[in-house]
């Protein structure tokens, strides 16, 4: 691949931004549109503008991540919320809120909700680069 400095140099800003504001849309999912799918859809586009301004090695040395491993624990982490409605006698998929006052954040809601979306993010990242890079791989 050839080596072009000008989109290698904007991808680690467009990267570190999009990061940046996917982890503000999986953290806002459970007041406003967002969540664990739109945070993942998200990732996985910072994944692949890196795969598109590096090639699939440099990448696998950046992020030495399994995503199958990562689809099987999200979904591992989503069933095991889901069943902690079973666990507590309540409807499934009820999830539970308490406030805290955390150091830095101040007054803040912590959902059981949070939990759910996290092995939704980690199921749609997982799945996403698993397409494309079985797509992408040269045989």
């Amino acid at each position: 691949m050839k080596n072009d400095l000008i989109l290698q140099t904007v991808t680690k800003v467009a990267v570190f931004i999009i990061l940046l504001f996917s982890i503000s849309i999986f953290f806002g999912g459970h007041y406003s549109p967002g969540g664990g799918f739109v945070g993942g859809l998200m990732t996985s586009a910072a994944i692949v503008l890196l795969l598109l301004a590096y090639d699939l090695n440099t990448v696998a040395k950046i992020l030495p991540v399994d995503y199958k491993i990562m689809i099987a624990t999200g979904l591992l982490i989503s069933a095991l919320t889901v069943a902690g409605g079973a666990i507590f006698d309540v409807p499934l998929m009820t999830h539970a809120y308490k406030y805290f006052d955390l150091p830095i954040l101040g007054h803040t809601s912590l959902h059981t909700a949070v939990l759910f979306d996290l092995g939704v993010y980690l199921v749609v990242v997982g799945v996403t680069m698993t397409i494309i890079q079985t797509i992408g791989e040269d045989e």
